[in-house]
């Protein structure tokens, strides 16, 4: 295991002095979504340890109380014995786990056994994790609980590409995506005729596991046609919610996160999600995608995030801090229920002006109309008068970012 320098390692001893009485959290993953969950804690008075294998504007919050970087995350055995070493090396014990990304859930999942030795593990066991894990069980189990999908084909050979007789385009994404976003830095490819579909498909197969792939009917429309229900689950029932619309994105077409996200009602996602997450016993914080199909008004479902998804801040603007809901739950205390109000909005400012010039180049979208939504939202994801500096490294970040993530 390779954490750093000595002097690196003698200075992590000086989390042993910090001792408030309350347990703290590991947040693994520190971009603009782990920062949300430093911020909601922090403001509670719980201690922060941030660990990360990227440059992280988190570790720069005032609610910090310490940041690792390793250097890598993805290894799932290098993760978990990281975190043993830390929880045991630093005192850690009963520290609640907070995963930022899909590949992190997948891990603290199938090593949920010997973590909770150590620590409180929110993340829900693999018999539930792997119908969200992978999208192949995803659709196959909500094909079977009558929740609306788009047409999906599970190809794993060219021939089988013969099968698909919806019309173009079609849209080619993977079961899995760890990998491919990686390699691609995109959510999916659009192929608008069949030779274009077995060129994708030719590379698609190199950069993804087998058994991995899928071929979906492109429903129409960009972000305005997609929305989410947002919770703390348990016991087969919301403990809070929020249905959120994603207004703008990056990319347009198929967009790797949200750039402005305002809360809605709908109660009819509140009765589909539910469904879905009592059929695999979920527990913990989850993000479950929709897209509207203008072609038959049906919300079908595209993902479901069994972890705090990039806007979850806009939970606490609306009244539902789900980041602190799910802590207090872990230690013992139990949180008080909660619903979203709707008509509040959060905005990235960093990726929603490109996001937004695109639409006003694109004349989708009004000058006056993205100037005043600018003006009105109530919630930013990164930048804070209170604690700034997360928001000043993020703009000296942004090269780095940009070949990092392509945005």
């Amino acid at each position: 295991m390779k954490l750093g320098s000595s002097r690196k390692l003698e200075r992590f001893k000086k989390l042993e002095s910090i001792r408030t009485g309350v347990p703290g959290a590991i947040v693994i993953g520190g971009d603009y979504q782990g920062l949300g969950i430093v911020r909601s804690l922090g403001r509670k008075g719980v201690p922060i340890c941030i660990l990360d294998d990227e440059y992280s504007i988190s570790q720069y919050s005032r609610y910090a109380t310490y940041g690792i970087r390793v250097p890598d995350l993805r290894n799932e055995g290098n993760l978990v014995e990281t975190l043993l070493f830390l929880g045991r090396k630093l005192g850690l014990n009963g520290w609640v786990i907070f995963p930022t990304r899909d590949e992190l859930v997948a891990t603290l999942s199938r090593h949920k056994a010997a973590l909770s030795e150590v620590f409180r593990v929110p993340t829900p066991a693999w018999e539930t994790v792997k119908w969200v894990w992978n999208k192949r069980n995803t659709y196959r189990l909500a094909h079977e609980l009558e929740i609306p999908i788009p047409e999906t084909w599970s190809p794993d050979t060219f021939s089988d590409l013969d099968a698909i007789t919806t019309p173009f385009p079609l849209a080619l994404k993977p079961g899995v995506k760890d990998q491919f976003l990686l390699a691609t830095k995109a959510k999916a490819w659009r192929a608008d005729n069949p030779v274009q579909l077995r060129e994708l498909f030719a590379r698609a197969i190199k950069l993804t596991r087998p058994g991995e792939l899928l071929i979906q009917d492109l429903i129409p429309g960009d972000g305005k046609n997609q929305y989410a229900y947002c919770a703390f689950f348990k016991d087969g029932k919301a403990v809070g919610s929020v249905v959120s619309q994603r207004l703008r994105q990056h990319p347009r077409e198929f967009g790797r996160a949200s750039t402005y996200v305002e809360t809605v009602e709908l109660p009819i996602l509140e009765s589909l999600s539910e469904r879905f997450l009592r059929a695999i016993n979920y527990y913990g914080l989850v993000e479950v995608e929709f897209k509207l199909d203008p072609r038959d008004g049906q919300f079908k479902l595209l993902d479901v995030n069994a972890r705090t998804w990039g806007y979850h801040t806009l939970g606490s603007a609306a009244g539902v801090d789900f980041p602190h809901m799910l802590y207090l739950d872990q230690i013992g205390k139990e949180p008080e229920p909660s619903r979203g109000k709707p008509g509040l909005s959060w905005i990235r400012l960093l990726t929603d002006l490109p996001a937004g010039l695109v639409e006003i180049g694109g004349r989708r979208l009004k000058l006056r109309d993205y100037i005043q939504s600018v003006r009105k939202f109530h919630t930013e994801a990164v930048f804070s008068k209170e604690d700034p500096f997360p928001g000043i490294v993020e703009c000296l970040l942004l090269p780095y970012l940009m070949l990092k993530r392509g945005y």
